[in-house]
């Protein structure tokens, strides 16, 4: 049975019109092997080079299906970044920022608004920080785009954006009139972030109204396109944002991340009660660092106790979408900018069961 790494070696033979491969030019992304399926993605690095790449593609999607015990091969080809559209009005030179700046005062708005195109919103929420929420929504949004959904990701912590260095992304979305955002793409997940519109070495210092503002403007103004599901990082506790997000968007509905600590389900409980009170369905909980496996012996830890979440979820009468260990490969990952849910074994799985579950409930 081909593997991961023949499949590879095979790319790394399809040549590029402009030079290189596809894997010394680093454009493979999402490759699975699943008994004699294989999927992935040929990232370009423009809308433009992705036009004059169909021949690649083909190329690549015979070279894979030549191995042996490939039973059927599924490639997809996309653009890193939309460009921007030329000619409008008020566009930035090329290679120059847009004109367009995020933070203000949020606009008069009569109740929830869809946002156009994307068809379920979901808050990944928290009560605390520290329990990894970031590495939950990036990783979820990798694993749904692996099961073909087409997911958006907005990091909506706009005082510790960290969806930027997780997903690997660092280049200024484009706005061609300065009205207009085009967001980013990376391991098949449409994003955006204020980390990518402000210099990540300095602190954004806003008050309650120009947190609400921004919200607003990566909402109402990012070109997310047709989307199957939009997950919305959203900042620790039960402030301004959380807030605005449930008043102003017509979500789908939010998913908690806890530890199974006490001092973390404290916190979790006054997350799902605000969720509560806004009338914002809480869809599941995701238990995060439930133990820990020593890669010397396999010898379990709790390090943060056991089954605490799972507890919660039962009191609640809501689904315990996923229990996840502590894992040093999952923080490498997310340190390098390529969530673990892009790869294979056995986390990448336990993240693509998570996906799953929450697809065939409709919710994805």
């Amino acid at each position: 049975m081909t593997n991961r790494d023949q499949i590879l070696s095979t790319l790394a033979r399809v040549l590029l019109p402009d030079g290189g491969d596809l894997v010394s030019r680093d454009m493979v992304r999402a490759l699975s092997v699943e008994g004699g399926q294989v999927r992935f993605v040929i990232e370009a690095e423009s809308p433009a080079q992705a036009r004059g790449m169909d021949q690649v593609r083909a190329t690549a999607e015979a070279a894979v299906r030549a191995l042996p015990g490939v039973a059927g091969v599924s490639v997809v080809l996309t653009a890193h970044a939309p460009a921007a559209r030329g000619g409008a009005p008020g566009a930035a030179p090329a290679g120059q920022p847009p004109t367009l700046t995020i933070g203000r005062h949020p606009t008069p708005q009569a109740g929830p608004a869809p946002v156009p195109g994307v068809q379920r919103i979901l808050a990944i929420g928290s009560g605390k920080g520290g329990v990894g929420k970031s590495t939950v929504t990036s990783n979820l949004a990798v694993a749904l785009a692996r099961e073909g959904r087409r997911v958006g990701l907005l990091d909506a912590d706009i005082h510790g954006p960290s969806q930027p260095r997780m997903m690997g992304v660092s280049k200024r979305p484009a706005s061609p009139d300065g009205k207009t955002i085009i967001p980013l793409r990376a391991h098949g997940v449409t994003m955006m972030s204020i980390g990518l519109m402000v210099d990540p070495d300095k602190a954004v210092v806003w008050r309650g109204p120009m947190l609400m503002g921004a919200l607003q403007q990566m909402l109402g103004q990012v070109e997310w396109g047709p989307l199957d599901v939009l997950l919305v990082d959203l900042p620790p506790g039960t402030g301004d944002v959380q807030l605005s997000l449930c008043q102003k968007t017509d979500l789908t509905g939010a998913i908690i991340v806890s530890t199974p600590q006490d001092v973390a389900l404290i916190d979790a409980r006054k997350a799902i009660d605000m969720f509560n009170t806004l009338k914002t369905p809480v869809i599941g909980l995701i238990e995060n660092m439930s133990l820990f496996i020593c890669p010397n012996c396999g010898h379990e830890s709790h390090i943060f106790g056991h089954g605490g979440v799972a507890a919660e979820a039962a009191a609640l009468g809501v689904p315990l979408l996923g229990t996840l260990p502590i894992d040093l490969e999952t923080r490498l990952a997310g340190d390098a900018g390529t969530p673990v849910a892009a790869g294979e074994g056995p986390m990448a799985a336990a993240w693509r069961q998570i996906a799953r579950g929450l697809i065939a409930g409709g919710m994805a």
